[in-house]
C-alpha cells in the first residue's frame, strides 16, 4: 500500500515538473546591430579612438532591457542635433516585439564635440517565433 502511495506522489510531483517545465520555457535571442552613422562618428571610448561599426546585444530574454554606452561625435564644421531610427529588420516583425531609444537629451551638439548616449534594446514579454534577429541602428546628425 505505501508503495502505491509513493508510487502516486512521484507521478503527481513529475506531472508537475513537467507542467512547468512546459510553462516557464525561456528564449534567449541572438541579436546584432549594425551602425549607421550620418554626419557624425560613433565610437565605443569618450576620446573617439574605436569606432562602433556593429553592436552585439549578446542573448536578450523575453522581457529584458539591454543597455550600451557609445560616444557620439560631431564630425562637421557646424553645430548639430542628432536622430536615432532603426531600419531593415530581419526578420521584418522583429520590430514588433524589439525597440532601441536612447537618452540623448536633444542638446545641439558642436563641431568636434562628443556626446555620451546610453542605447537600449528592450525586448517584449510576448515575443514568439523569433529566435534571433538583426537591424540597423541609424544615428545622424542635422543642423
Amino acid at each position: 500500500m505505501d508503495l502505491i502511495k509513493i508510487g502516486v506522489v512521484a507521478t503527481v510531483l513529475a506531472s508537475i515538473a513537467v507542467v512547468y517545465a512546459l510553462t516557464s520555457v525561456s528564449v534567449y535571442l541572438s541579436s546584432v546591430g549594425t551602425v549607421k552613422a550620418v554626419g557624425v562618428g560613433v565610437y565605443w571610448d569618450s576620446g573617439c579612438s574605436q569606432s562602433v561599426s556593429v553592436i552585439d546585444w549578446g542573448l536578450a530574454d523575453p522581457g529584458s532591457v539591454k543597455n550600451v554606452t557609445v560616444y557620439i561625435r560631431n564630425e562637421g564644421n557646424a553645430p548639430i542635433m542628432l536622430s536615432l531610427q532603426t531600419a531593415n529588420w530581419n526578420p521584418a516583425n522583429a520590430s514588433d516585439y524589439i525597440s532601441l531609444s536612447w537618452d540623448y537629451g536633444g542638446q545641439a551638439i558642436d563641431p568636434n564635440g562628443v556626446v555620451q548616449v546610453r542605447l537600449v534594446l528592450s525586448v517584449s514579454s510576448s515575443i514568439q517565433g523569433i529566435t534571433s534577429f538583426s537591424f540597423d541602428i541609424v544615428i545622424a546628425g542635422s543642423g
